[in-house]
């Protein structure tokens, strides 16, 4: 029984010393103080570009009315699409294109040999 109240109490301790969590202050960045910003721009200078002024105009949207629906989305959303725009593929995807034909030739070819 010793054992059960020793345990019991251990737990209440643990769990009101583990309980209190510590603050800390520090200097921040502008970028990390304001990283919505930071993408809103980047977003609105993708839009700024004449190629994708011309994309969405043979898509049959108003580059200034993509501008303005840029500025009405959330924080959220701008980092998304900012994050989406960063990571998407410079130009055409060629090199795997390449790839998968020479594999294929090289395939065919010690298969097929006689």
């Amino acid at each position: 029984m010793n054992l059960k109240k020793m345990t019991c109490r251990a737990l209440i301790v643990s769990m009101f010393a583990l309980s209190f969590q510590t603050a800390s202050a520090g200097l921040i960045g502008a970028q990390q103080a304001a990283p919505a910003q930071a993408d809103r721009a980047a977003v609105l200078e993708v839009l700024a570009r004449a190629d994708t002024a011309s994309q969405l105009q043979a898509m049959g949207v108003d580059p200034l009315q993509a501008r303005d629906r840029v500025a009405a989305m959330s924080d959220h959303e701008v980092a998304q699409l900012a994050a989406d725009i960063r990571q998407a593929p410079a130009g055409a995807d060629g090199g795997t294109v390449l790839a998968v034909v020479v594999i294929a030739a090289a395939i065919w070819y010690f298969a097929y040999r006689r």
